[in-house]
Parts: C-alpha cells; sequence; structure tokens
C-alpha cells in the first residue's frame, strides 16, 4: 500500500490509521507533527486575519452621571481633561476621553482619578484607571453615598472650558 489510507470508525471507536507506511511515520509522530502543524496555524492566525483598527480618538470633554444615594438624586456633568470638579464628597479629575472614528463600533472610554474629600477636608484616593461607557459596572466606583459612571466623551460642551472661567 503506498498511499495514505484514514479509516474513522462513526462507533466512536478510536481512527485507526495505516500512515505512510514507506516513511516509517509512526502514528504517535504522525500526530505529534499534526498537533505542532494545528497549533502553528492557531497562534499565526490572528497575524493573518487581524482587523486594521483606526487609532482612537481623543476628546477634551467628558460627560458623566452621578447618583447621589441618598437623594435619590441624579446630576449630568461635563468635565474637561484634566480639571478637577466636585460631586459630593468626591473629586473627579479625567485624564483622557477617547472615542472611535464613526465608521467602527463605539467604544467610549476615559482614564480617570477619583478622590473622596473627608469631613476633615483630607483627600483620599479611592479610584485611578479606566472607566467604559458601554460597561459601567465593569470599573465602577466604590462609594458609599455616590455613584458616579461615564456617558459619553464630547468635542465641545455648554459648559465653558476651565481657561476661559
Amino acid at each position: 500500500m503506498n498511499m495514505v489510507s484514514v479509516i474513522a470508525v462513526n462507533s466512536g471507536a478510536p481512527v485507526t490509521l495505516g500512515l505512510f507506511k514507506r516513511m516509517n511515520f509512526s502514528p504517535v509522530r504522525f500526530f505529534t507533527v499534526t498537533l505542532a502543524v494545528i497549533m502553528f496555524a492557531l497562534v499565526s492566525m490572528p497575524l493573518v486575519i487581524s482587523r486594521a483598527y483606526a487609532a482612537p480618538i481623543e476628546n477634551p470633554v467628558a460627560a458623566f452621571a452621578g447618583l447621589d444615594k441618598i437623594t435619590g438624586r441624579l446630576t449630568k456633568f461635563d468635565v474637561y481633561m484634566n480639571e478637577t470638579v466636585q460631586f459630593g464628597a468626591l473629586q473627579i479629575t479625567p485624564r483622557v476621553c477617547y472615542t472611535r472614528p464613526a465608521s467602527e463600533i463605539q467604544r467610549v472610554s476615559v482614564f480617570l482619578e477619583v478622590d473622596e474629600v473627608s469631613l476633615q477636608g483630607e483627600t483620599n484616593r479611592i479610584f485611578t484607571g479606566w472607566m467604559f461607557a458601554e460597561s459601567p459596572a465593569l470599573n465602577a466606583i466604590d462609594h458609599a453615598v455616590y455613584d458616579v459612571w461615564l456617558v459619553d466623551c464630547k468635542t465641545s460642551s455648554e459648559v465653558p472650558p476651565p481657561e476661559s472661567r
């Protein structure tokens, strides 16, 4: 038999292979080589079919919503980058706010720092990191009285920029 013969048993029994008799390939070696080829293909697949994404768009304004859990009051507010605003006992400072081009799926994210101001006037950093508008609970600010989440990134706001106030 000079050809490779592959016989699959449908009853659930193992597959028997009469493999490369002329080349003296054992079934173990065949499976090892096959596994190596499959692993190489899987590892290199993202390189072959990776999609090119456009660079994120940096925006000067982040739009937030905040909830006072005691009063139930919901407040929407805009914050310019590197500006600190006070929401209750929290000081919120966004550093960068990204969106994607209109041709892509919108993913809105902001990197921010949140400090809590105590009754004695001391500040304590309670959050530093990324927040995502699509998943507000993913990186939520853990505070007993206030919830704050990202709504959107904007190119402008009705609130005048800090340098013009």
